[in-house]
């Protein structure tokens, strides 16, 4: 009896040594799969990093390649558009030109908008109030683009947004009545690089921000929209084709007069400024009357070797529709700052076994993680990170997350947010050092407002703040409260009617 207690308490004993070598083999491993986890995200971190020095290199190059731009065609990754645009108009320019509408034309002026800034677009419709001045009324309809007509054939793309147009103009008839004999007039926005040959014509370089449709490259993107307005029965002259951010430099110079920098960072990011016309070479017309000429920069795709890129980067270019392309796009916009997130969480999963021994199926679908959420990720201040939680349990299946992993979610989104906020920065910088106004009271006044759009730049709180406390940094004490940032909402729509308005076919008949 006594052998068989002894006998019994050796193998208990032995089970108890087993249980206790299991597990701490478990969090042995444990243990390496966190630290490759942390290995992971310090590599990450170190790559993604942009010291001031970096910041004003990339500055620097930024405005290099604003000068080639502008010498010649082709001559740059920078575009450096001519936009026809050489007189913005201003508050008192459209008081001016309204009573001219009231008085002479005997009709408010009422004018429309259509903004196509990614896969969204808008239909906007202003009115403009006869002796009182400024903006009566406005209001707008947006719309989804479907995914199958960004890569599918222009007339169907096109005949797609003058339908939703067509319903935005029937449901107002009532309402604005159109005077025998004229056409409504209408500014057109649109965010996609295109060879401007004047005010209201326009040939497509290249598609971003996901479209993909060939048969529209090289067309007259006003002729391809004024065709399907005429097979949908809708009697509208586009009077003026403008990028969006050139319609938010017009917006935001209508409302105040040291605008002189428009910026977009939104689903794909541009910007815009003001140039001396003799500073541009590669215009071989009359000089404008004011002496100025509105470049549209198309500095998504300015590269440098100075940018900081990681292997996450360099992936999702190369498996992108412009691979080589849109590089500064590519890390500072909303399109994209949620896939590089899912990117650095997908091989966390895979090479440490991040979220469990299963690598989560939804992680690895490209493009499931959105900017918005990703956002929402980064500014939670839940104190157990629930809306972490309930992200990664609703987006990706991700269940039963400790507290531990979902900081580190946290900290992804940080520095994916924060290089490409300071990017940003350093972008503006090198655009007001081409405008010699990156050093105290250079602009008029003292002041340079840059007028800034785009629901990356709205809605990211954390993104937003990074990009203002950086442009401090590198602006220095003295100079940064020069600089002003005022957010232009609905800019890019408003300005391009307004545009429209400064352009009509119905003033120049009546001037002349």
């Amino acid at each position: 009896m006594g052998k068989v207690v002894v006998g019994a308490a050796v193998i208990g004993a032995a089970a108890v040594v087993a249980v206790a070598a299991l597990v701490v083999r478990q969090r042995m491993k444990n243990s390496g799969r966190w630290a490759r986890a942390m290995a992971i995200v310090k590599e990450f971190e170190e790559k993604c990093g942009t010291p001031e020095g970096k910041l004003k290199q990339i500055a620097d190059a930024m405005a290099v390649e604003m000068h080639a731009g502008l010498a010649s065609e082709g001559g740059s990754k920078l575009k450096m558009l001519i936009s026809f645009v050489d007189n913005l108009p201003t508050g008192y320019f459209l008081f001016q030109f309204i009573y001219f509408l009231s008085v002479f034309l005997d009709e408010e002026g009422v004018f429309y908008a259509l903004d196509l800034g990614g896969t969204n677009f808008r239909v906007l419709r202003v009115q403009l109030g006869g002796k009182e001045g400024g903006i009566v009324h406005q209001e707008f309809a947006e719309a989804s683009i479907p995914p199958a007509l960004m890569s599918g054939s222009s007339d169907a793309l096109f005949d797609y947004i003058a339908e939703k147009l067509a319903n935005f103009v029937d449901e107002e008839e009532q309402i604005f009545h159109q005077p025998p004999g004229k056409q409504r007039e209408l500014g057109f926005t649109f965010s996609f690089p295109v060879m401007q040959t004047s005010i209201n014509s326009g040939t497509l370089i290249r598609w971003t921000k996901g479209f993909s449709i060939d048969d529209t490259v090289g067309q007259d993107v006003v002729a391809e929209l004024t065709k399907a307005l005429q097979r949908k029965g809708v009697d509208m002259r586009v009077a003026a084709l403008v990028n969006d951010t050139i319609g938010t430099l017009a917006g935001g110079k209508y409302t105040d007069k040291d605008v002189a920098v428009a910026v977009i960072l939104g689903t794909g990011t541009n910007a815009a400024y003001v140039e001396r016309a003799q500073a541009i070479p590669k215009w071989h017309g009359p000089l404008p009357k004011s002496g100025e000429m509105v470049i549209n920069m198309e500095w998504g795709n300015f590269r440098s070797s100075h940018l900081p890129l990681t292997e996450y980067d360099i992936a999702l270019d190369v498996e992108s529709l412009n691979p080589g392309e849109q590089i500064f796009e590519k890390i500072t916009s909303g399109m994209y700052l949620g896939e590089i997130l899912r990117r650095v969480l997908l091989r966390m999963a895979e090479e440490a076994s991040f979220f469990g021994d299963e690598v989560p199926a939804k992680l690895k679908i490209p493009f499931i993680l959105r900017t918005p959420e990703m956002s929402a990720i980064h500014q939670d201040t839940s104190s157990d990170l629930r809306v972490v939680d309930n992200k990664l349990k609703n987006i990706l299946e991700i269940s039963n997350t400790s507290l531990k992993t979902r900081r580190v979610v946290v900290e992804l989104c940080n520095i994916v947010a924060t290089r490409g906020a300071r990017l940003a920065a350093a972008g503006i910088l090198g655009v007001l050092k081409k405008m010699g106004r990156d050093t105290p009271g250079e602009g008029p006044g003292g002041k340079t407002v840059v007028a800034m759009d785009g629901g990356l730049y709205e809605h990211y709180t954390e993104y937003r703040k990074c990009l203002e406390n950086t442009m401090s940094e590198l602006l220095g004490e003295e100079t940064k409260s020069s600089i002003v940032f005022e957010h232009s909402n609905d800019g890019s729509g408003i300005g391009a009617a307004l545009l429209a308005a400064s352009h009509s076919l119905y003033l120049d008949e009546k001037l002349s």
